[in-house]
Order: C-alpha cells, then structure tokens, then sequence
C-alpha cells in the first residue's frame, strides 16, 4: 500500500489530538478511514479527536486513494431545496442524511432534475419548477442553475448555470475527463401528465472551469429521455417527441424507439440508430441502468419493462429478455431501479402504494418498509434485502430522483 501523500500527511500532522492511544496519528487515520461512510456521523460524537478527522477534508482523499469504497445510493424524494436526500449504504443497511440545497425563496416545486456524481460531489442540475415571478402561476419553467454537494466540506455550492434551462433531460459524466454532458429535455412538471416544451440543444459542463458550452444539437427536439458513456460515446435513448391528441382534446405523447449515438472521436457528431422493438411491443423505454463489470469490456445495459428485466443487445439493436422480477409491485411505474456495484437493485416500498388515508396514517408511517430486490446479471440470481426508510411523508419512486456515488 502506498504512503500517504504530502497534504494527507500534513492534514493528518495537525490533529494535535491522539486518535487511537497507543498508535500513531498517521495509521489510526488509516484504520478510521475504513469505516463506512455511513457510519461516520454517528462516530463524530466519541470524541474530540475523531470529531476533527471525520470532518476533516482529507479523510474523503485517504478513502478514494486506499479504501475499495463500495456505491452508496443517494435519494431525493423531493424538492432537494426543503426535503433532504439520503445517502443509502445497503452493504450496512444504515441511512444519512445530507443538507438540504441552498433555497431560492422565489421558486417552488423542483422536480425532473438531474443526479449525477464525479469523484467527491454530486451534482444536481436543471429540472422543471414554478416561479412565483412568472406569469401564469400555474405554467411550469425550465431550470438552468446548477449545484454541487462536496462530501469533503459537507456544503452545498452553486455553479454556473446551463445555457439553457431544461428538465427531463439524458445526463452522463464522461469518465476520468471532468465533463458532463446534458442532451434534450423541455419544461414539463410531474404535477402535470403531459404538454411542457421541447428541446434538442446539448452542452458541456467543463468542472475544472466552471462553465457551460454548447455542442452540436441533436438529429431533433427529445425530452424525457435517458443518457449515458459507453466508451467515448454519448448514447441518448428513449424519450418523446411531438405529440398529437385524443378527440382533439387530450394530448398523448410520441415516444421514440429509437437511439442517437455522439462519437466524440468524430468531432461530435451524432449518429441515429434504427429502432429499438417492433411497433406494439412496447409503448415506451422502460427505466434504464447501465452495468460496469470488472468481468466485462463494456459495459451493460438493462431495462426494467413492468415486471421484466431486458438486456440490451448492441450487435441487434434489440432488448433481449433477461429475467423476471420475482416479486411483482402493484404499481409497476412505482419501482425505483438502479445498478449498485455491478448488481441491479428495484426499490418497492411496502405498504406505499395503499390509499392516501393509509399514506397520511401514523399507523403507516411505522409500518412501511423497502424491499430491495438485487440481481446479479453475471450469475443470474436473485437476493433481496429489506429496511426501514427514514423519510418522515411517502416517497414516489416515479418522480423520485436516484444516483451513485463512491466514497
């Protein structure tokens, strides 16, 4: 194992405090850094000493150089400006809440936006909300601004705002290159079932600079839909488009089936892909995940249809069947789905999905529980896993908003 770097040696060298008597600072920093992220805030309280390093900068830095650091989910049931995300460690089954976003006292209702993590932080961009400077009140605007959670501070900061506002957008950090890129989007708001606008504009958040450029557009306006790296590619998938209506009266919308494809190698152009199913095989793109294997070259891509896990077959361009979902929700749009250390994990909160009496019931409140079922795609098995929420109102796996990060 390598030696500490200078600045860690530094930072460690100022606790004037003996972190385990007996041994040095330098290696009891080593050790304390092993325990898991989520345990932290509770180990602040032992003692001065350890209340200093745990909130000390460099002990981010010492686990990201020496500790195999497992995914940690981080859940925004809501308005991350009045209703705080939660880190989730399933390895430990513990939860910890972080801050809530800094809160702009003109604008309510945030939802749509975009959780992506690079490194230490986590980003939250864009989303649709209400203006209360905006005319009417009831019309939903797009968002620009941007923020930035750092673990190492334990602060909210804001950051450059998108060149232009959008929500319902395809997001992905480009590997190892401090980027990240946004494609599409358009202004609808979960309170309502369709209309919002549309767009194909696509930028590029350069971290080290802190700003904004624009990039070529895509083939055409896409909200709705999902982005993610495979290599130095940008893949944006799904989402919809134009819309037409139900007796003249009720708009539906268009859903893609197909693929655009930004070869950064090629200046950044896009590339179309043909469609994805046949007509009638599926109204829209289910929920999508992507899978980094160490057993893997390339990553995998996996689809949660209703009940039905598909595997994404490039060579085809077609969704292959891969599994069932052994426990089935009431609500098959209710399943949060992500990819945790190379496992796929579908989130069902039990109990969650009764009438609005049994919701607001303290009765409930104390009953409700998570299932978390987990597949594992390289041995094709199943294990699930449950534990108690920590959120005080019902959360919505349809409108709530997931992301990872290691630490």
């Amino acid at each position: 194992m390598p030696p500490p770097s200078s600045f860690e040696e530094v930072e460690i060298q100022t606790l004037t405090l003996t972190l385990i008597p007996g041994l040095p600072n330098d290696l009891a920093a080593l050790i304390l850094a092993f325990v898991p992220y989520s345990h932290h805030s509770r180990l602040k309280s032992t003692c001065k000493s350890w209340k200093r390093f745990f909130s000390s900068k460099t002990l981010i830095s010492i686990r990201q150089n020496y500790v195999l650091a497992p995914h940690l989910l981080c859940i925004f049931p809501q308005d991350p400006s009045i209703s705080s995300p939660y880190l989730f460690d399933q390895k430990n089954l513990c939860w910890c809440p972080l801050p809530p976003m800094p809160c702009n006292p003109h604008v309510y209702g945030l939802c749509n936006f975009i959780s992506v993590s690079v490194g230490p932080h986590l980003y939250v961009l864009g989303g649709s909300l209400f203006d209360t400077r905006s005319f009417p009140l009831d019309r939903p605007s797009p968002s620009s601004s941007a923020f930035r959670f750092d673990f190492r501070t334990f602060s909210w900061d804001s950051l450059s705002p998108m060149i232009t506002p959008r929500g319902s957008f395809a997001c992905a950090p480009l590997p190892d290159c401090n980027k990240i890129f946004v494609a599409g989007g358009g202004s609808r708001h979960t309170m309502f079932g369709a209309a919002g606008s549309r767009m194909s504009s696509v930028e590029m958040y350069d971290i080290g600079k802190d700003e904004w450029v624009a990039l070529d557009g895509l083939p055409r306006f896409r909200a709705g839909c999902v982005g993610f790296f495979l290599g130095r590619e940008f893949w944006v998938m799904g989402g919809y488009g134009e819309s037409r209506t139900v007796s003249g009266v009720f708009p539906v919308d268009e859903y893609y089936r197909d693929a655009v494809v930004m070869e950064l190698k090629n200046g950044g152009k896009w590339r179309e892909l043909g469609d994805m199913w046949e007509e009638g095989e599926r109204r829209r793109l289910g929920k999508i995940v992507v899978v980094e294997d160490e057993g893997q070259d390339v990553p995998e891509i996996f689809m949660l249809d209703r009940s039905e896990i598909f595997r994404y077959d490039m060579a085809s361009n077609r969704w292959m069947k891969e599994t069932s979902v052994p426990k089935k929700a009431s609500d098959d749009l209710s399943v949060g789905f992500v990819a945790l250390d190379g496992e796929l994990h579908l989130l069902t909160l039990q109990n969650g999905n009764d009438s609005m009496e049994s919701r607001l019931s303290r009765q409930h409140k104390r009953s409700a529980t998570l299932l978390i079922q987990i597949y594992h795609p390289r041995k094709r098995t199943w294990r699930s896993l449950v534990t108690k929420p920590p959120f005080h109102h019902h959360i919505d796996f349809k409108t709530a908003v997931m992301s990872t990060i290691r630490l």
